[in-house]
């Protein structure tokens, strides 16, 4: 099963709409589920930010079993491309992990503890993309690695 633990609900109908095709396009490959962990404000105050990123970061852990393969969006991750996300996930399931799990956290980023669970770190882009941007690409990548795996046209 792939499951997406992200910070933050999508407020634009459009781009549900879209993330919602890529998910119904998953699921002839794969049981997906979108757990969405509440958003904690932002403040002006480092102390206060601190203790909003402690927040969504125990709650990002909370859904994640010691058996599940994590792929974290970070900035500070590698980039990979299609083929080499395709095969990353493919190794994680011949391996036996449970769930493939991708993590996106929140506008502050996630803690270093999450960092540390993770088994990749993934940097999307250079650039730098609004929430539920990021959350679109992230299933339309997973879709077509499930294309790249089984040997689909959709790839190219």
């Amino acid at each position: 099963m792939i499951k997406l633990i992200v910070v933050g609900k999508i407020k634009e109908k459009a781009l549900e709409s879209l993330i919602q095709d890529y998910i119904k396009r998953i699921q002839s490959f794969s049981k997906i589920l979108i757990e969405e962990i509440k958003d904690e404000p932002n403040y002006e105050d480092e102390a206060k930010n601190l203790q909003s990123l402690m927040k969504e970061s125990q709650s990002i852990l909370s859904k994640i079993t010691k058996d599940e393969h994590v792929i974290l969006l970070e900035l500070r991750g590698k980039l990979i491309d299609s083929i080499e996300l395709s095969e990353q996930m493919d190794k994680a399931m011949i391996y036996g992990s449970k769930n493939i799990v991708f993590v996106i956290g929140g506008s502050l980023g996630v803690h270093e503890e999450v960092r540390q669970r993770a088994n990749i770190l993934w940097k999307l882009s250079a650039n730098t993309f609004p929430h539920g941007i990021v959350r679109l690409l992230v299933v339309e990548q997973i879709y077509r690695a499930f294309k790249i795996l089984n040997n689909q046209t959709y790839h190219k």
